[in-house]
């Protein structure tokens, strides 16, 4: 089991934040991007922030967005649709999402809108 699994989301989150607002994006287009691929409300990202959920425990509970086999690339040299495990593969969709916001990538563009 990789380590990863077993931290609370709440120590990651604020690295995902701090790596968007480096480059001039928003905590709040982090949420979006967070509750678009995983379904949760404002209240169930709040509330799994403040219990200490998990990663794995986080991802349990997320109802994933269908677009979600849409993100593709590599992230960490491995390409985020070749990981078997689902799991990780839904934490490397997390981090190519947040990735692509950093990047500059218009929101449309990295939540697969049409």
């Amino acid at each position: 089991m990789s380590r990863i699994f077993r931290t609370s989301f709440a120590a990651v989150y604020p690295l995902y934040v701090a790596k968007a607002e480096r480059k001039g994006r928003t905590k709040e287009e982090v949420d979006e991007v967070i509750r678009w691929l995983t379904g949760f409300d404002e209240a169930e990202l709040s509330r799994h922030l403040a219990d200490g959920a998990t990663v794995t425990e986080f991802f349990a509970d997320a109802r994933l967005n269908p677009g979600a086999s849409l993100i593709t690339g590599v992230v960490c040299g491995v390409r985020v649709q070749d990981i078997e495990d689902p799991l990780m593969r839904q934490i490397r969709y997390l981090d190519k999402l947040v990735d692509e916001l950093a990047r500059g990538k218009a929101m449309h563009e990295v939540l697969r809108a049409a």
